[in-house]
């Protein structure tokens, strides 16, 4: 079962870009630590971003101060629109989803340097999970042949890659489950709550969201798969940077007290959050595995 192509259309538009200000930067401007006088940092749009980026906006400011540098903050569009964007160097630093880090690296060879820790100092993790309402026949993903299946977005580890996996796992053929792409997991999830599709995909930062804001009953619904851990996000630096510039975000980053990622954290179902940790490519080699399994390639974003 192909996954779909990352529609780039309109990529480099902006959902939101704020100034965070860490200091006015004069002191660093144009230094190693502060290359044309601000730093670009994108975030994929993983939740609703009138929640999602007042909370990167924490971090964004508390980044800023630490290199003594504006930080441009970016809510892209959609998943696709983060690689794209950081490929063509709009982007200096930016939080992808696993599988986005994936094509982000061979793209703009990005590079992993932090994600979110929690309280013991231990890198997080989420999953992806299927859902159907409580009174559904469904028990099993095999039983949704012929029937529709609520997913993210395109290019989404778990609200794309992972679901999709599993379905090709349960002995599914390409066509057996009609695929609704809804725009993003909170979209999944209101596409089942308003039964207008049989199932939905929803994973476990969505769900504690969710379910925190009282907009989802567990109740109500059943969850019929679910995947192995997935690590969490990870932070990037552009990898053409010059190594005092990648050197400075990440030691930055990982000297960033649990406060100051706590917002964000949260929003990855990180609570109580812990301080960022180390990650690299092998973190994530899960991921670049998952590509290959399913012929994921360079074009396919």
């Amino acid at each position: 079962m192909p996954v779909r192509r990352l529609a780039l259309a309109g990529a480099l538009v902006a959902v939101l870009s704020v100034t965070a200000c860490g200091g006015d930067g004069s002191s660093a401007a144009g230094s190693p630590t502060c290359p044309g006088g601000k730093i670009r940092f994108g975030v994929e749009p993983f939740e609703d971003p009138a929640r999602l980026t007042p909370a990167a906006k924490v971090l964004a400011e508390a980044l800023g101060k630490k290199l003594d540098c504006p930080v441009e903050l970016t809510v892209t569009e959609d998943y696709s629109a983060e690689v794209l964007a950081m490929e063509n160097k709009k982007l200096d630093i930016g939080i992808f989803g696993p599988l986005g880090y994936v094509f982000a690296e061979k793209r703009a060879h990005a590079e992993a340097v932090a994600s979110f820790g929690d309280a013991s100092g231990k890198l997080s993790s989420y999953t992806a999970g299927v859902w159907v309402p409580e009174d559904s026949p469904v028990l099993s993903l095999d039983q949704l042949k012929g029937r529709t299946l609520a997913l993210g977005s395109p290019g989404s580890t778990s609200g794309d890659a992972l679901p999709r996996k599993a379905l090709l796992d349960a002995g599914l053929a390409e066509g057996d489950v009609k695929i609704n792409y809804a725009g993003g997991h909170p979209e999944a999830l209101l596409a089942l709550k308003n039964g207008a599709v049989d199932a939905a995909e929803i994973n476990s930062q969505q769900l504690s969201s969710a379910t925190e804001a009282g907009t989802f009953d567990r109740k109500r619904f059943r969850r019929i798969w679910f995947s192995e851990p997935i690590p969490n996000d990870p932070i990037t630096v552009r990898g053409d940077h010059a190594p005092e510039f990648k050197k400075a975000v990440r030691e930055a980053l990982l000297d960033l007290p649990p406060a100051d990622v706590a917002q964000i954290g949260a929003l990855l179902d990180v609570s109580p959050p812990g301080p960022l940790v180390k990650v690299d490519k092998s973190t994530y080699k899960p991921l670049f595995d998952l590509a290959e399994t399913l012929n994921l390639t360079e074009k396919d974003v």
